[in-house]
């Protein structure tokens, strides 16, 4: 455990984390990729790009500072970090390369802030929160590879099938090469996917959910070509270079969005492709014949990009615990409810007091959501959130 004043060191550094300006987060990164370059090939160097990698470390840093004394508060946090982590694989000897550089940019940019003590007290306290991260990255790292199908690290699959899901979305079949099993995984997981795109330098890892009940012979993951604020280099490759028989390389699920082994009712609440963890979850109730009560709700721009709509209603009609309730925010012909997401508009339909909600899409929506909800007098304890890319908070 941490000793008292060391606690009280790193609390004083709050202030200056949580102000960390743009100038202090790309001195870090700079510093750390000039040193060891091959670490872009598990950063998103996208992110780099927008800033968001960035703010996501910083801010990950500052309440860690900020909660030091009661780790209780970050419970949710650094379980999400993990599973982040055990889908690119991140290593026990990749964090005292990040603490290095973290301490060396402060210290260096800061120099009267951090003092001599301030720093031995940060190796220390870095050095504890690196240790509770790698010991449950290996927890996940072990119990995946002890499962029937599992593995540890890379695993080479081919894309077996690529179809259109929607005007922006396509659906990817990914077969082991060695045509093994797979793990199977609990709905609402992501699987880290690795691609080297044809004109990057270096190679590219992102997380995708996984959008198909389980199984133990593929995955299949959806993938939003995205092009807001800049085209996103893994979405573009799977839209516009990537072939039946091409090789990627898998690291196996993880993730903690995932559904609650009870029979509570439950309401799945997505916007744009964030409905892909959604249909795993609708899919493995569909297949198990639970009989959870199911509201499923979901809004996107138009028809044209209405991901899994037939899927969706061919379950509802069979299964009578489904309701389904859709919003466009244009063109509403064929939905539910034009406009934003509005849950005034399906209020006696949500099982405010005794159900659990899935929440997924933008950050702006999950947090648009959230208030909904809690002006609804949805407790937060009901409620579960994913968040794409680095870690915002809602």
């Amino acid at each position: 455990m941490l000793d008292a004043k060391t606690i009280s060191l790193v609390k004083s550094t709050v202030p200056l984390l949580e102000n960390a300006g743009t100038e202090v987060t790309n001195y870090f990164y700079n510093r750390m990729f000039r040193a060891h370059p091959e670490l872009k090939n598990i950063f998103n160097m996208s992110n780099q790009v927008s800033g968001a990698q960035q703010f996501a470390l910083f801010s990950a840093v500052a309440a860690y500072a900020k909660h030091i004394d009661n780790l209780g508060e970050l419970s949710a946090l650094i379980e999400r970090v993990a599973h982040k982590h055990a889908s690119m694989y991140i290593k026990p000897e990749h964090y005292p390369i990040v603490g290095e550089h973290l301490i060396g940019t402060l210290k260096e940019l800061l120099p009267n802030e951090f003092t001599p003590e301030v720093e031995d007290a940060w190796v220390i306290a870095y050095q504890f929160l690196a240790n509770v991260l790698s010991n449950r990255e290996e927890e996940i790292y072990c119990s995946n590879d002890s499962k029937f199908g599992g593995w540890r690290g890379e695993r080479r699959f081919l894309i077996t099938s690529i179809s259109d899901e929607s005007e922006l979305v396509k659906n990817i079949t990914l077969t082991p090469e060695d045509r093994k099993s797979v793990v199977a995984y609990h709905p609402g997981q992501f699987i880290g996917v690795k691609v080297h795109p044809g004109h990057c330098e270096y190679d590219e890892i992102r997380q995708y959910s996984l959008s198909d009940r389980p199984s133990n012979d593929c995955y299949r993951i959806s993938v939003k070509k995205e092009s807001i604020p800049q085209p996103g280099l893994v979405s573009n490759f799977f839209h516009d270079e990537a072939k039946i028989g091409d090789v990627v390389e898998l690291y196996a699920p993880t993730g903690n969005f995932i559904l609650a082994d009870d029979n509570k009712p439950i309401v799945l609440i997505s916007a744009g492709v964030g409905v892909t963890p959604m249909m795993s979850i609708l899919e493995h109730l569909n297949n198990e014949k639970q009989n959870n009560h199911c509201v499923f709700l979901h809004a996107c721009e138009n028809l044209r990009q209405h991901s899994f709509k037939t899927r969706v209603q061919e379950i509802a009609k069979a299964n009578s615990n489904v309701v389904v309730k859709t919003w466009y925010r244009h063109a509403a012909e064929g939905a539910s409810f034009d406009g934003l997401m509005d849950l005034s508009d399906v209020q006696g339909e949500l099982p405010l007091k005794e159900g659990r909600f899935y929440v997924c899409g933008p950050t702006a929506f999950m947090a648009f959501i959230r208030g909904q909800l809690l002006s609804l007098g949805v407790a937060e304890a009901q409620m579960v959130f994913e968040t794409f890319g680095p870690h915002k908070d809602i």
